[in-house]
């Protein structure tokens, strides 16, 4: 029996199986996991019913249109962060609203003027956040 599991363990070591005998090039170390960015506390006053979310967009093709123009605009600026491109931007009644983190103050300055440009300056409101990373 002792025969048989020395045997065993000799074949792993040499087929490579064995996780300890992988020569040092082959290693890989893995990172420590990154944790999921907690929004839990952010996200509950939208909750109660009194802050627009995504699903507030309206339907009609005149606000969509507008949703569609203003995040093609975002989009297309390669100096907006990831965060900037991916704000939330709702539209009811031709009034958008422009809601999420970005890294500066200049992002947020940079998303409200493209978002005026196609929405007009009084059809703005900017609840954009900076954040400090």
């Amino acid at each position: 029996m002792l025969k048989n599991v020395l045997l065993c363990a000799l074949a792993l070591l040499v087929l490579g199986s064995y996780p300890g005998t992988a020569p040092a090039a082959d290693r890989t170390t893995t990172p420590p996991a990154q944790m999921a960015p907690d929004n839990t506390g952010r996200n509950v006053r939208d909750r109660n019913g009194d802050t627009l979310t995504s699903g507030d967009q309206s339907e009609n093709q005149a606000d969509r249109t507008l949703t569609q123009q203003i995040r093609r605009e975002l989009m297309a600026d390669k100096s907006l962060s990831t965060d900037a491109k991916n704000v939330k931007i709702i539209t009811v009644n031709g009034v958008v609203t422009l809601r999420g983190p970005v890294n500066t103050p200049k992002e947020k300055s940079t998303i409200e003027a493209k978002a005026q440009s196609v929405a007009g300056a009084n059809h703005v409101d900017n609840q954009l956040e900076v954040i400090r990373r």
